[in-house]
């Protein structure tokens, strides 16, 4: 089996320095749609926007986390730990979790740790939880839980691990958008450091078993997380602290998301669905704690 899971478990955390600019965080805002306003009267510089675009006055929204430094790298770094050895058309991103353990700054350097925190057997996936721990001088940033589905990896006897299935939120959402998906919306998120081709390549993503590039989960997961901060905490993203979903189904670029919110005072619950695919199940089981 390419999974060794006591191997993978046992392996040394992997240490290294990671760093970033206001460039950066404005690139990763541009590839989850700022600047583009669903609202047609509304032009790019509107000072909502230029909040996640212009330098002067740059805040970051906490999903950077998931690609700050070298672009998603405990999913890069966890498929090359030891134990580890998977074929990239069978892995597919399951779920994230961020947590927040203090406001992103604009440009930093900071020590991020990758480690497998866990493995379990889902009978015909195996699902690798990679975490990375990043820390400045000051203390802890933040921690990201990435879950990894590894297709045709499972069936060894392992744990099968918790379930992240919730009971559906009760009556009518407090407020429901919808966000358009640029044609070229992959590609453009791609740039801050996912270079998986499966978001690009047609002929990768058929022998993946898509019909053409999906976009990066990633990408749908900062997407909602702008919305919840726009629509419910007053823009102020400082407030969020902790974001968790599961990936539900895939996105094409050009759909258009439908995201459905349940707001309490603190905690939202969300659902995202593709509009044009009779709101398909986008993310699932989805929770932005806030203050």
């Amino acid at each position: 089996m390419p999974i060794d899971a006591a191997k993978a478990l046992a392996a040394e955390p992997r240490t290294g320095e990671i760093s970033w600019n206001s460039k950066d965080v404005q690139l990763y805002h541009l590839g989850i749609g700022a600047g583009s306003r669903p609202d047609k009267d509304s032009p790019a510089t509107d000072p909502d926007e230029l909040r996640y675009t212009l330098e002067s006055r740059l805040h970051v929204l906490p999903s950077f986390a998931t690609v700050a430094g070298s672009g998603a790298p405990g999913v890069i770094s966890g498929l090359s730990m030891p134990g580890i050895e998977v074929d990239l058309a069978k892995v597919l991103h399951g779920g994230q979790s961020l947590l927040v353990h203090r406001p992103l700054p604009a440009q930093g350097t900071a020590t991020a740790t990758h480690r497998i925190a866990a493995i379990y057997d889902k009978g015909k996936a195996a699902v690798l939880v990679l975490r990375t721990e990043v820390a400045d001088t000051e203390g802890p940033l933040w921690t990201n839980d990435a879950q990894i589905f590894v297709r045709g990896e499972g069936g060894w006897g392992g744990d099968r691990g918790p379930s992240a299935r919730l009971e559906p939120p009760a009556g009518e959402p407090d407020r429901t958008v919808e966000r358009p998906i640029r044609e070229d919306q992959a590609l453009l998120y791609r740039l801050s450091g996912d270079w998986n081709p499966l978001h690009a390549d047609p002929e990768f993503a058929k022998v993946a078993g898509f019909e053409r590039p999906i976009l990066h989960g990633l990408c749908t997961y900062g997407m909602t997380l702008k919305a919840v901060v726009d629509t419910l905490l007053g823009g102020d993203v400082t407030r969020v602290r902790s974001y968790v979903t599961r990936f539900a189904g895939v996105v094409y670029p050009g759909e258009t998301l439908r995201i459905r919110m349940w707001h309490t005072p603190r905690s939202t619950r969300v659902a995202v669905g593709a509009v044009e695919r009779g709101d398909a199940p986008v993310l699932a089981d989805t929770v932005v704690e806030h203050s």
